[in-house]
């Protein structure tokens, strides 16, 4: 099944922060965060802030904390910190964070995974929810599931000419009591 395109809507343009997760990355050698900024503003979207934090779930919840927190930021993409190992826990550091988690956005991309890596998707943690009205992604920190994360699923869902429905169609909704 594939999604199409609504002629009868305009692009609306989203506010989307990148986070990489890592102890190891700069600026000067973050290919995935590369990647995300490169696919978000490709897209037409507004890249809302960048920044490079250690795995460390208090420090990843503080700059996404931020974000959400803003009503400015529509959406947060992270990498890295999903795996297995003892430092990964960006999973553990957003979901408390979640007003709703999206439980499709990790079975679609381990699905997709599954098409290239093939077992290896099991050890894959990579989530979604929403937060305070905002978009949470947390992907893997390698560039190909970042590539396919984007590609084949984020950037359909954020874009609202996406049919039959699109993410960015329910945001007014997202804070309803």
């Amino acid at each position: 099944m594939t999604t199409e395109s609504r002629n009868d809507r305009a692009f609306r343009p989203l506010n989307i922060a990148v986070l990489t997760v890592s102890d190891t990355r700069g600026l000067s050698d973050d290919r995935s965060g590369d990647l995300l900024v490169e696919r978000v503003r490709d897209s037409g979207h507004q890249l809302f802030d960048r920044q490079i934090v250690r795995d460390d779930k208090y420090a990843i919840r503080a700059a996404v904390s931020a974000w959400i927190a803003d009503p400015a930021c529509q959406a947060v993409i992270s990498t890295g910190g999903t795996g297995l190992t003892g430092r990964d826990g960006t999973p553990e550091a957003l979901r408390p964070l979640f007003d709703k988690e999206i439980e499709g956005f990790g079975e679609v991309f381990r699905w997709l995974s599954w098409q290239t890596i093939g077992t290896s998707t099991v050890q894959s943690r990579a989530t979604a929810g929403v937060a305070n009205g905002t978009y949470l992604f947390v992907l893997p920190g390698s560039t190909s599931a970042c590539r396919d994360a984007w590609d084949q699923i984020i950037r359909a869902q954020l874009d609202f000419r996406t049919g039959p429905c699109n993410m960015v169609e329910l945001m007014p909704r997202l804070n309803e009591q």
